[in-house]
């Protein structure tokens, strides 16, 4: 790590100290050493090769669910086989030491779960489980694995017949109210928001940043790539994500 990088990481150790209520905002970057592509590089995003619209969008699943399910298989097997690293855990760890009030995510991979993070919101909801829209049943990841592999037509089915869905948003649906909620409210009395491995792009989640700022709060940035509110956070890293959250554990373990 250069010079200039523990120094940033030192003065984020120091703000976190001061601050009363730190709040982590999680992307796709985190889940990356993990061996989970995020979702735009060239070439190996998960949109690198395929139309999200096509194959991510409400409507594909309730007009052709054999295709949408093609897509969605492949990637929940391989999901389900990738486990948390060091970024996850050092959260985790983080919040066990009460640094970290909660951890807010836009992915739906399980990861922060299995490293320990207790206090959790997963704004984009979560590969755990799938639901009918029919009669509302639910289903967990495994048994909706089974009845895919079984269904003559790639589909996992709820005991009524109809097609099941992935508790996870997909593009034209709304976010979860109440997360949602939840989440703005701890951004706006976050006295720092701690956004990891996001682009901020995507609305809503993209706007959490500016509801801290706008209630006095500070942002810091550990995302690699630039983010709109670069000349705005207090820090700025981007580098390896997980040697950086490493180097943070240390400063304020160096420092309690």
């Amino acid at each position: 790590m250069s010079g200039a990088a523990a120094s940033a990481v030192a003065l984020l150790a120091e703000r976190m100290r001061a601050a009363r209520s730190v709040v982590a905002l999680t992307g796709a970057g985190i889940s990356v050493p993990s061996g989970i592509p995020d979702f735009r590089t060239p070439r190996t995003g998960l949109w690198a090769n395929v139309d999200p619209m096509e194959v991510a969008h409400i409507d594909a699943w309730r007009n052709d669910a054999a295709r949408f399910w093609a897509f969605y298989g492949h990637r929940f097997q391989s999901l389900r086989d990738k486990r948390p690293n060091r970024a996850h855990e050092v959260l985790a760890e983080l919040e066990r030491r009460g640094i970290v009030e909660t951890v807010i995510t836009q992915n739906i991979d399980q990861l922060h779960e299995r490293a320990g993070v207790a206090d959790l919101i997963e704004l984009h909801g979560s590969i755990a489980h799938s639901s009918c829209l029919a009669c509302g049943a639910r289903y967990p990841l495994a048994e909706v694995q089974a009845r895919l592999e079984q269904d003559p037509q790639g589909v996992p089915r709820c005991d009524c017949g109809r097609p099941l869905k992935p508790d996870v948003v997909l593009f034209g649906e709304l976010l979860p109210q109440a997360g949602l909620e939840r989440a703005q409210t701890l951004a706006l009395r976050a006295d720092l928001l701690l956004c990891i491995g996001s682009s901020l792009e995507v609305y809503p989640v993209g706007e959490l940043p500016s509801l801290t700022l706008r209630a006095g709060g500070e942002i810091a940035i550990l995302t690699q790539g630039p983010t709109r509110y670069d000349r705005d956070a207090v820090v700025k890293l981007d580098g390896d994500i997980v040697a950086e959250l490493e180097a943070l554990l240390a400063e304020l373990s160096a420092g309690s």
